[in-house]
């Protein structure tokens, strides 16, 4: 039988998600541009590394969300003639150069670290420091809560991984007012570029977690195991239909794609099998919105090979006492 397709054209997302995806990555780069103008100053002025550390981080981050905006503007295009599931994966490939730029900058910050192990600095007017770092935590908590509300409104992984990114900056900023207080206060040199490295160290792990992130999505890896059972269970429980098999899922940016097979009765007429597996497909868009939907009717009891199973659930079953894998069926 044919399959069906539903969704609202899940390779161009609606003018409201785009619009506050955009607003998310032009408030980021607004935000992070300020921050380096005044962490430039502070650390000038102070000559702490740990100050210095955030401030090539807000680099980072300006270079991070201009290549957000970017990639954005591309995933948001809609299908086109070479371009037939949309442009969504702009998205991964800007976070695996993310992950390049934040990775370069954790090794050089490390080796200044080291440098300034081995040969301590003095950190004078710590005051200005701290006072910077303070307008930062301000700024980043109310950018991470606005990023936030993007995320849950569109699912954006770009934005998702910016917020990640600025939320941790927080951290930073508070492990940096630290070690000017004890760098100032008790004389301990050595903890400005200590706390610089443990500052690297962190980029590093971010760094690792989007590029994680990013090739998930560039080598199209199903949805996690629960919406992948939620989807089987809102088809099952539709009326008429008898089973569901084949299912495969997968995300390319903003967009999800969600395809499988409907078992219905072999005697039911053309037109009705076409009605239920449109009543399957709206009911996954209203759990999935925005996602792609295609859904191929089967007649029940059809034994027929399927060369695209290529998912299996990793949980064996005993049969006749050999250990067989169990399909989505």
């Amino acid at each position: 039988m044919a399959d069906i397709s539903i969704g609202s054209d899940a390779s161009c997302p609606d003018g409201q998600t785009g619009r506050l995806m955009r607003l998310a990555t032009t408030a980021a780069v607004s935000v992070a541009g300020s921050l380096i103008l005044i962490k430039l100053i502070a650390w000038l002025m102070t000559g702490s590394l740990a100050l210095l550390s955030t401030l090539v981080d807000s680099v980072l981050d300006v270079g991070a969300s201009v290549l957000n905006l970017l990639a954005l503007r591309v995933a948001l295009e809609p299908a086109d003639h070479d371009h037939r599931f949309g442009h969504g994966k702009a998205e991964p490939l800007a976070g695996m150069a993310q992950a390049a730029f934040i990775s370069g900058s954790a090794l050089f910050l490390m080796v200044e670290a080291g440098s300034r192990i081995l040969d301590p600095a003095p950190v004078t007017k710590s005051g200005i420091g701290i006072a910077v770092m303070v307008i930062s935590i301000v700024a980043s908590l109310g950018l991470v809560g606005f990023q936030k509300y993007v995320v849950r409104q569109t699912g954006s992984v770009a934005i998702k991984a910016d917020s990640v990114n600025y939320a941790g900056d927080v951290l930073v900023n508070l492990s940096v007012i630290l070690a000017l207080l004890l760098a100032t206060g008790l004389g301990w040199t050595w903890v400005d570029p200590v706390f610089a490295a443990g500052i690297s160290i962190y980029l590093l792990a971010n760094a690792w977690g989007i590029l994680k992130l990013a090739l998930n999505l560039l080598m199209d890896k199903e949805f996690d195991e629960p919406d992948r059972q939620r989807i089987l269970d809102i088809a099952r429980n539709q009326p008429l239909v008898l089973d569901v098999h084949d299912l495969r899922t997968r995300s390319s940016g903003p967009d999800r794609f969600i395809q499988l097979h409907v078992d219905m009765d072999r005697c039911m007429p053309l037109w009705q099998a076409h009605i239920v597996a449109d009543q399957v497909a709206r009911a996954l868009h209203d759990a999935f919105p925005g996602a792609d939907v295609v859904i191929h009717q089967d007649p029940a009891g059809l034994d027929e090979p399927h060369a695209a199973r290529l998912y299996q659930d990793s949980r064996p079953v005993q049969t006749g006492g050999m250990t067989e894998p169990v399909e989505d069926r």
